[in-house]
């Protein structure tokens, strides 16, 4: 069943008080050369572009994560890890998507070998301990009370961020018209999207109607060809 049935058309608020965190669209995951390339992943982007205007026009912060690994690190399978290499510092794969509008500041995350996947915190891969990216301290800074959140993957880093915002305080609002799955496992990210709506986050679409079509709350989110494994 998709979103459709099950979402209110509605507009995530956006003020003085109010970011919009952009995750990991990069072309490793939204285009399909990509080397974790998320099915779908691509059509996020005219969402987000709609709601970075609008985040702007309102003067709300906008704000991008990006993975940003080394050549070698134990994130990835050959060193040891879970994944194919991907986003690895200095390369395309790692670039933001170019038809994203970038209008912010950018929070890199795992430069220096560091696992994990919210865009709050990352994990030194030796000792287990969390680091804090400098993302809190922005919205800190800026008096951000809430936050809205799209990007790639549902089941990944934006699952990630979201319940990493919820436990910071943050009010969260998730926009599923600008995520799309991984899905490794069927239904992976309708379970995220469970989990970000159990603890707490308020779960909204938006659709950005083609030509001669109205506006339709939600579609379901994309998962990963069988062959693709994603992250982000």
């Amino acid at each position: 069943m998709g979103y459709a049935r099950r979402m209110p058309e509605t507009r995530p608020p956006y003020d003085l008080a109010t970011a919009l965190l952009i995750v990991d669209v990069q072309n490793d995951f939204a285009d399909p050369a990509g080397s974790l390339s998320v099915r779908d992943g691509a059509a996020v982007i005219p969402v987000l572009a709609a709601e970075i205007e609008e985040a702007l026009d309102s003067g709300a912060l906008v704000a991008y994560t990006q993975d940003w690994h080394p050549a070698k690190t134990p994130h990835f399978a050959k060193d040891g890890g879970v994944w194919p290499a991907h986003c690895v510092m200095q390369t395309w794969g790692a670039e933001l998507h170019p038809e994203l509008p970038v209008a912010g500041h950018v929070v890199r995350k795992g430069s220096n070998g560091e696992d994990g996947y919210s865009a709050f915190t990352m994990r030194d891969p030796l000792t287990g301990e969390t680091i804090e990216t400098e993302l809190h301290d922005l919205l800190r800074r800026r008096g951000v009370t809430r936050v809205v959140v799209g990007g790639l993957a549902t089941d990944y880093c934006v699952v990630e961020t979201a319940l990493d915002a919820l436990r910071l305080g943050y009010e969260t609002v998730l926009l599923t018209e600008a995520i799309r799955a991984v899905d490794l496992q069927p239904g992976d990210g309708e379970r995220a999207i469970e989990r970000m709506r159990e603890a707490g986050a308020t779960i909204v679409g938006r659709a950005v109607p083609g030509p001669g079509e109205g506006a339709v709350a939600g579609t379901r989110a994309g998962s990963a060809d069988d062959d693709a494994a994603g992250a982000g």
